[in-house]
């Protein structure tokens, strides 16, 4: 299994702590979050040279860089109106096979990973993700660490962090992608900026 590591840095602004529950928040189920509770939003994220897709979890999953995948893809015609015809769906994936087999993709690969990471985006879909959950450790008031509870999978970029009570925290967030679907784009580990 391959992975590759992208250390991202979230600082928590200080402010009013949110109410709401964000995306794979294990709240009480009050709206009311409370003190050392740990809440995960964001964190799907696409280079606007994608075009919406995730670029860097479909490389990942088919073991090239983002890069790779992006020069495969720069060949395809994306059909205009509608789904490709079969035949244009055919020619655009001789392109990206023309393209990706030099690096072990295979065929059944490609296939895998595209049906898996396909979305609809107008329709105000997500591609399949698995939010984080965490809980924070305090010590005497002060917040030492984390417990990674879930590490989540499908993140392109690091999500927002907040830990209730705590808004001034500084948080180092390392997410980890590989070619395995349900450890793609995952929550690798959750450090404190003293």
């Amino acid at each position: 299994m391959k992975y590759f590591s992208f250390l991202c840095v979230v600082i928590i602004i200080s402010g009013a702590v949110s109410c709401s529950k964000p995306d794979g928040d294990t709240g009480s189920g009050d709206g009311v979050l409370k003190t050392g509770q740990v809440t995960f939003s964001g964190g799907y994220e696409t280079d606007p040279q994608d075009h919406g897709r995730p670029v860097v979890l479909i490389g990942s999953a088919l073991g090239v860089s983002p890069e790779v995948f992006r020069d495969a893809f720069s060949g395809v015609t994306p059909a205009k109106v509608g789904p490709p015809s079969p035949a244009h769906a055919r020619a655009n994936k001789k392109v990206l096979m023309d393209a990706l087999s030099k690096h072990g993709v295979t065929h059944e690969r490609l296939d895998e990973v595209s049906n898996f990471y396909r979305y609809r985006r107008e329709s105000g879909e997500l591609w399949k993700h698995t939010p984080a959950t965490a809980t924070a450790i305090i010590e005497d008031g002060k917040v030492t660490g984390f417990n990674i509870t879930n590490a989540g999978a499908g993140y392109t970029t690091a999500p927002t962090i907040k830990v209730a009570g705590y808004d001034d925290l500084e948080v180092k967030v390392n997410i980890e992608f590989s070619t395995d679907f349900s450890t793609n784009g995952r929550v690798a580990s959750l450090t404190i900026v003293e």
